[in-house]
């Protein structure tokens, strides 16, 4: 027994040397994972074909065994545990599998890919019964079963039950339309698959113990039902009668059965007979049915078994062991010893001497029993006295077959029964045919592999089963390998298909079967060829015309050879007017007989025929009725060609022409070589030529029609290039349109914009010149308002000068005389006056130095404040710099802080020359101060010779008239002070001590207006220096204002920088303004 261990492979072969005939066990599969762990297999579950099943371990994965290709494979990967399998039967490459998470999935095992997820049990699902159609399937899990459509994948029924009855199993039945519900108490109803409709419930019987139903089996045809459970009790149903046929009890063994199957036969008809029992023992009974014998068994109670699943064709049994391992069994080696004949029961006695009386000698013999599937009756064998044969011992020797058989008793058989018994069939035949088996010379041939003359097979002869074309494509290729005719014979494949199909499961019996066919009763056949064998053509149409004149007449008469009547029968060996049964009845007949018993069968055929061959009289009729099954029964043709055998003169019989039967040899084939070799060579040479002729034709075909889908591809796509070159360019088009409207649309927008922004600016010039004429005309009007104002301020000024001047005339005859008398103090008083200007003078001077030094001082502070603010902000950056600026940041604020030193320095540049021009402005200050107090000095000398000069001509006059100057030079020394204190004082308005100085201003202003005639000069020069401080204030203010500006920056841009950086920015800002 060979074990596989397919590990973690995904493909490979199940076994790695081919198993031996006989052995019942052909592999043991088991799985291991890492840590040499064991990997149980769940269930198994054959395809319709029987030669490969499903087989799913609890890791989830689902392997196909291919027994007929020796090949595994890895099909999917569920990731959990399966509860079930099947396959679909109408798509043979999908299957169904339910898991453990109460699902159904169906998958593809060719292309691995999920087909369909079924949801809606909430148990796990125990069992998966498919439809014979293969279009529905029902699952059965404890509390419900559902019936799915296998097209849609969507549930059409569910089966509800009462939470105290529990299902066991709901299944179909084959060949029919019923499903069967089996559930725990035992009741078994049969529904109607399309309406659901109960067609019938089978009877529980009231005696005898329970059995408790466990496990259910049906057969092939659905007639019988076997049921078990809890109990060594086995109950047979007939579902046509719906009664209970037997009881069967099991060995005390026995006591729980877990599983029933019953196995297969390819001819019983569907009836099965031998019914599989799984007992807790771990061990699987077969059993007769009828008989109920035990045939055999499997596994024991160190290799127990745990499931099992039999294939469809009987062939095989795959069996889940209980240590988690699958064996594979032969069917074929389980029932050996079943399989072998019985052994003789009649004796042959001959005497010693020649003289002795053998008529007088008799033997009773009994049949010994043997364990053997028996006919349903169970009648015992009876004891017959036969006679011994009168014939010599070379006769008897001749009649001897291999396996004990006679072939006499056989033939005498088959006159009795018409056939031989079905189930023996294929062993009298190869007992008959005396197949030698050459397993060797047979294999060298099968070892050339397919022969070229049938690679293309399939093309002339197309068969549905892939398994019966490989089969036929092997025999025709071991005969083409054995006999270089074979490849050039075009009718082979008729004649050799009836026996491939009949030994599909073992193809070295078709072959020898085939060989001997054609070694025995297609003797002659090849000498005319490639023409039919007309030699045994005439033969049947000389047996025809001794036995049927009038028939033979009719055919010559319409233009009917035998090349049209006899030749279809022989090329097919009858296998297109006969059916299975009536063809195998036929060759029973033919097997048992002497080569030429073909062709009497053909001319029986002919003349059984004959009323409806007289009726045809056209040449297409004959044809169409020698290729296609007529009415006819067979057994009166095999009657009809005894007797034509036995009464057909010797002169024109076949048996003189033919040779008797010879077997094939055992060890190597013979060496067949009864037709024209030169003409099989010539035409195998020619076909050689041809074919590679075909060959070449074919490669310069197959490279057209690549060139030509080349082309084809290349035209459409050079088509759709086109076509949507012009999509495009339509759209380009319509685009384009639609950009032109667009277009035009915005140009009118546009115009009309235009338009309406020529208004309002129209609008708005139009407001603007009513506007500016309304300032106009109110200019004019305040003008004019103004011009009166002012004529009557001129008007009332002229007035009032005219009072005052009338009032001054009287003051100044008054004041003559006070004038007078306060000449001399006035004289004093003017002396005492000169020195006070002139000490005044002084002290202005000195107050201008020091209000210079002042500036120099404050200009010293600022300069000194904004170095400490440049140091604070650069003491700030520099922290900012310690704190993690980044380097560009740093780069930048530094080159700010360059530009500020840089634009500071230009600061303190102009601060210096606004400091020298002030110097130089102070300078010419004095300098002229001095001018105009020598001026003043002058004046007041002059003024004084004009007094002594006037005093001397008109005293009283002279003195009222110094008397008005003096008073009128008071009220314009005051307003012209006014104006330049005023300006001083906006000057200077934010320095500290202006106000004394401004005052001081003012005393030394009066002094020396008090005389001066022109005192525009001194005005000028104090109205310069208060703008230069102004001038330097303002500057002063705009460069702080800069400085606080470049600080709010320079605080954004840290800010913005990180947040760790944003201390720098507060110390940044919070330098001193």
């Amino acid at each position: 027994m060979e074990v596989t261990d397919i590990g973690n492979k995904e493909e490979g072969k199940v076994w790695h040397r081919k198993p031996t005939p006989g052995r019942s066990v052909l592999v043991t599969v088991v799985r291991t994972a890492q840590q040499n762990k064991t990997v149980r297999f769940l269930h198994v579950a054959f395809d319709t074909t029987g030669d490969s099943f499903l087989a799913g371990d609890h890791h989830g994965n689902i392997y196909l065994f291919d027994i007929s290709r020796n090949r595994f494979r890895l099909v999917q990967k569920t990731g959990q545990a399966c509860t079930a399998l099947a396959f679909s039967l109408r798509r043979t490459t999908e299957f169904l599998v339910a898991l453990a998470d109460y699902t159904i999935k169906c998958f593809d095992k060719d292309t691995k890919q999920l087909v369909s997820w079924m949801r809606g049990h909430e148990g796990a699902v125990s069992s998966i019964s498919v439809h014979s159609s293969g279009r529905y399937a029902i699952t059965t899990s404890s509390d419900t079963a559902q019936l799915w459509d296998l097209d849609t994948f969507q549930r059409k029924r569910k089966l509800n039950i009462r939470q105290s009855v529990g299902i066991q199993r709901v299944f179909f039945l084959p060949l029919s339309n019923t499903i069967l519900s089996c559930f725990s108490d035992d009741s078994i109803f049969a529904w109607e698959s399309d309406t659901l409709f109960c067609k019938y419930q089978l009877p529980v019987p009231d005696s005898g113990p329970r059995i408790s139903y466990k496990a259910f089996a049906v057969t092939r045809d659905g007639k019988s039902l076997a049921a078990g459970g809890r109990s060594n009790l086995l109950h047979l149903w007939c579902l046509d009668s719906q009664r209970l046929l037997r009881v069967i009890q099991m060995p005390a063994q026995v006591r729980t059965v877990r599983q029933l199957e019953f196995l297969p036969d390819s001819f019983d008809g569907g009836a099965n007979q031998t019914l599989g029992v799984l007992s807790q023992d771990g061990a699987m009974r077969f059993i007769n049915i009828h008989t109920c014998r035990l045939l055999f068994h499997m596994g024991s109670a160190d290799e127990a078994v745990g499931a099992v699943a039999v294939g469809p064709n009987g062939r095989h049994i795959a069996a889940i062991m209980d240590n988690g391992s699958i064996n594979v069994y032969s069917v074929q080696s389980l029932t050996q010893e079943l399989n072998k004949p019985p052994p003789s029961q009649v004796a042959v006695v001959s005497g010693g001497e020649a003289d002795q009386n053998l008529s007088g000698i008799k033997m009773k013999v009994k049949s010994e029993g043997v364990q053997r599937p028996a006919r349903s009756s169970g009648r015992r064998t009876q004891v017959k006295m036969l006679r011994a044969p009168a014939a010599s011992s070379a006769e008897d020797k001749e009649n001897e077959l291999p396996a004990g058989l006679n072939k006499k008793r056989l033939v005498a058989l088959l006159k009795a029964f018409g056939e031989f018994p079905a189930k023996y069939r294929m062993f009298v035949w190869r007992s008959l045919l005396c197949l030698p088996e050459n397993h060797a010379a047979y294999s060298s041939l099968t070892d050339k592999g397919l022969h070229s003359a049938f690679l293309t097979l399939h093309d002339q002869y197309p068969i549905k089963s892939h398994k019966l074309q490989r089969g036929l494509q092997r025999v025709l290729s071991a005969l083409a390998h054995w006999a270089a005719i074979f490849a050039e014979v075009e009718y082979l494949p008729l004649v050799a298909f009836p026996f491939v199909k009949l030994f599909q499961n073992n193809p070295m019996l078709c072959f020898e079967v085939v060989a001997t066919v054609i070694v025995n009763w297609c003797q002659h056949w090849f000498e005319y060829f490639p023409n039919p064998p007309l030699n045994i053509l005439s033969m049947a149409e000389n047996v025809l015309a001794h036995h049927d004149q009038e028939l033979l007449q009719h055919l010559v008469d319409c233009g009917v050879t035998s090349q049209l009547y006899v030749w279809p029968l022989l090329e097919t060996l009858f296998s297109e007017v006969t059916t299975r049964d009536e063809w195998l009845r036929l060759f029973d007949n033919v097997f048992s007989n002497h080569p030429s018993f073909l062709l009497m069968a053909c001319v029986a055929y002919v003349i059984s025929c004959r009323e409806p061959l007289l009726l045809c009289s056209q040449k297409k009729d004959f044809e169409y009725f020698f290729h296609h099954r007529n009415n006819l029964d067979v057994g009166a043709m095999i009657k009809e060609a005894y007797r034509i055998a036995g009464s057909t003169p010797a002169d024109i019989h076949p048996r003189t022409m033919l040779s008797d039967f010879t077997a094939l040899t055992s060890g190597q084939y013979p060496v067949f070589n009864q037709y024209p070799e030169f003409i099989v060579e010539y035409q195998s040479r020619e076909r050689e030529r041809i074919r590679l002729q075909e060959m070449e034709y074919l490669k310069e075909r197959q490279e057209l029609s690549a060139l030509r889908a080349d082309f084809v591809r290349r035209q459409a796509e050079e088509k759709a290039y086109y076509a949507q070159q012009e999509l495009l360019q339509k759209a380009e088009e319509h685009r384009r349109n639609i950009l032109a409207q667009e277009e035009d649309k915005l140009a009118q927008q546009r115009t009309k914009l235009a338009a309406m922004k020529r208004e309002l600016k129209v609008r708005e010039l139009h407001l603007l010149d009513a506007t500016r004429r309304r300032f106009l005309k109110h200019q004019q009007e305040q003008q004019a308002s103004q011009i009166h104002r002012l004529d009557q301020e001129i008007s009332r000024k002229m007035d009032l000068r005219e009072q005052e001047t009338a009032a001054a005339v009287q003051d100044l005859e008054v004041r003559q005389m006070e004038l007078e008398a306060q000449r001399k103090r006035l004289e004093q008083d003017l002396l005492k006056e000169q020195e006070r200007v002139g000490r005044a003078v002084e002290e202005e001077v000195l107050l201008k130095m020091r209000e210079a030094e002042r500036a120099d001082e404050s200009y010293s502070e600022l300069l000194h404040s904004a170095e400490s603010n440049l140091q604070a902000l650069e003491e700030s950056l520099a922290e900012a710099y310690q704190l993690g600026l980044e380097s560009d940041w740093q780069r930048e604020v530094l080159e700010r802080l360059q530009r500020v030193d840089a634009e500071q320095e230009r600061k303190r540049e102009r601060l210096a020359q606004l400091q020298r021009q002030t110097l130089a402005e102070e300078g010419r200050l004095a300098h002229t101060v001095r001018e105009v107090a020598g001026r003043k000095w002058d004046d007041v000398m002059s003024s004084r010779a004009q007094l002594q000069e006037q005093r001397l001509a008109s005293s009283a006059a002279e003195t009222g008239e110094r008397q008005r100057k003096v008073e009128s030079a008071g009220p314009s020394g005051g307003l012209l002070h006014r104006p330049a204190a005023s300006v001083a004082a906006k000057g200077v308005n934010t320095a500290t001590g202006g106000g004394s100085s401004t005052t001081q201003r003012q005393g030394g202003a009066n002094m020396v207006c008090l005389n001066s005639s022109s005192p525009s000069g001194s005005s000028s020069t104090n109205f310069s220096l208060d703008r230069g401080r102004a001038h330097l204030d303002s500057s002063e203010r705009e460069l702080l204002k800069e400085i606080r500006e470049l600080r709010q920056k320079l605080a954004a841009r840290a800010r913005e920088g990180s947040s760790a950086s944003s201390p720098s920015v507060h110390a940044l800002s919070s330098v001193p303004q």
